[in-house]
């Protein structure tokens, strides 16, 4: 079933104003990571079978690439997911399991005990191409050029053959100014989360996005109004929880 275009007019987000939205999120309203994490993968793994899968993952090879904060959180609850679904996931860490911050560190400790293949980045030299790749390596949180195991697994995904599906924005890409930095994921859909980042829309970029969807973590529309970021965003969910943007 395909997601339905938002036709309205949005605030589109610098990276400053998503991390007020992330704290007034927790502290003001105390929504917790966990849940805003568990929205965007479930979202994640929903756009992934809808749009990339044929609605149905059974034996569907899919590689999840995670970075160790909370956009390789997000992707790892869509691997849990996708694995729920009957696909075959293999996930591919840019940092050993100690490294990871502690919410994204819970996910993982689920994926282990269900068995989930998981492996650090140096692995995946000579992996067959699948049939779909997640990109959950950086968010918002980057700072200049990817570099090592993050760099040589946006290498691999860009030659890998296979459409990519990237979780915020595509790893490489500066979420306020646009910039492109090298590597840079190639992305056929990018799945951006609350509202879109000003990045996304910068010159030259849409070639990196692919199709744009904008996926709901259950952020309240009043929090946008408050004095820190005053912001008019009505009920944009009203009709489905993915909707697509470009």
């Amino acid at each position: 079933m395909p997601f339905p275009f938002y036709r309205g007019d949005l605030p589109w987000l610098t990276t400053k104003q998503m991390i007020e939205v992330d704290r007034a999120m927790i502290e003001g309203y105390r929504i917790e990571l966990m849940q805003m994490m568990e929205n965007a993968g479930r979202a994640l793994a929903h756009l992934a079978r809808e749009r990339f899968l044929d609605g149905d993952p059974r034996g569907r090879q899919v590689v999840v690439l995670a970075g160790a904060g909370g956009n390789g959180g997000g992707a790892l609850v869509c691997a849990r997911r996708l694995h729920n679904y009957g696909a075959q996931v293999q996930v591919y860490l840019t940092r050993p399991d100690a490294d990871l911050t502690p919410v994204p560190g819970h996910q993982l400790d689920i994926l282990h005990r269900m068995g989930v293949p998981v492996a650090l980045a140096q692995a995946m030299a000579g992996a067959p191409a699948p049939d779909l790749v997640v990109d959950g390596l950086i968010g918002y949180s980057l700072k200049g050029a990817p570099r090592g195991a993050a760099a040589d697994l946006i290498r691999w995904a860009n030659q890998a053959g296979a459409p990519i599906l990237a979780l915020d924005a595509p790893s490489g890409v500066d979420t306020t100014s646009g910039t492109v930095f090298d590597p840079a994921i190639q992305a056929t859909a990018t799945m951006t989360l609350a509202l879109p980042k000003a990045g996304l829309r910068a010159a030259g970029v849409a070639a990196r996005v692919g199709e744009l969807y904008l996926a709901d973590i259950s952020v309240p529309p009043q929090l946008y109004a408050e004095p820190a970021l005053a912001l008019q965003v009505g009920h944009i969910f009203s009709a489905s929880d993915i909707l697509r943007l470009l």
